[in-house]
């Protein structure tokens, strides 16, 4: 018998305190039933334990994975409707890996996949700053002066001040394109960000996630870390 946060971290899903927050938003189920707290106990020998959909089991190996997302997948493994995920793409690994937060559907890049629970909890967790690079192309001219309101920090739909590190790097009467570096992660933020000012957001791509670039892989395309950048992201959220 063991406790589901556990069972959750030994699948490489997030970790202990990450799996508190999956149920939460009731992203996880035991024989198909929404597990309501995170204190339930399970036979894993017999209950059948999902996230989102996906069954989850026991990792063996830990893998790093670095995925060129491509535009219009989800970044899940699992959906009911059968539109295309992540998972997708990587189901010839090794094993099965979860994405290191979210990339929205529209939105194209560098996405980190692993089954490393501890490690992708705090990559995704504000308090660790992890930077993030994005190149946007929005609508309309923009002006240096503009950029500092969102250095300053701009209100987001569920009440955190977004800020974001601007610089332009094309600029045109109909479209400009932008490099914001952010260190947090809050949901549709880059969006947000650019909305906020007055400059809806036509493109996104994510070109930097914690130091990994993806400039040598095609949309769709994936690579394995290696020992340097896995100790490299560990020793950035504290993990020895």
């Amino acid at each position: 018998m063991m406790r589901i946060n556990k069972y959750l971290s030994l699948c490489g899903v997030t970790s202990r305190r990450g799996a508190e927050i999956f149920i939460k938003k009731k992203r996880v189920t035991v024989n198909d039933l929404t597990v309501e707290k995170p204190g339930l106990v399970i036979d894993e020998t017999t209950d059948q334990v999902k996230v989102d959909g996906t069954k989850v089991e026991p990792v063996e190996h830990k893998y790093y994975i670095l995925l060129n997302k491509p535009r219009m997948v989800l970044t899940t493994l699992h959906d009911p409707f059968h539109r295309p995920t992540v998972g997708y793409y990587v189901k010839k690994g090794p094993a099965r890996v979860y994405p290191v937060g979210r990339l929205d559907y529209d939105t194209e890049g560098a996405l980190l996949m692993t089954n490393d629970g501890e490690l992708a909890y705090r990559l995704a967790h504000p308090k660790f700053e992890v930077e993030k690079i994005y190149l946007a192309e929005i609508d309309g001219p923009i002006k240096t002066g503009e950029l500092d309101r969102l250095s300053k920090g701009v209100k987001l739909e569920d009440g955190h001040l977004g800020k974001a590190e601007a610089e332009i790097l094309y600029a045109s009467l109909k479209t400009s394109r932008i490099r914001l570096t952010l260190t947090e992660g809050h949901k549709r933020e880059v969006k947000q960000l650019m909305k906020g000012i007055g400059h809806p957001v036509r493109r996104l791509k994510r070109v930097s996630f914690a130091g990994l670039k993806v400039d040598n892989l095609n949309p769709g395309r994936w690579r394995f870390l290696n020992v340097n950048e896995v100790k490299r992201l560990q020793n950035l959220v504290g993990i020895k």
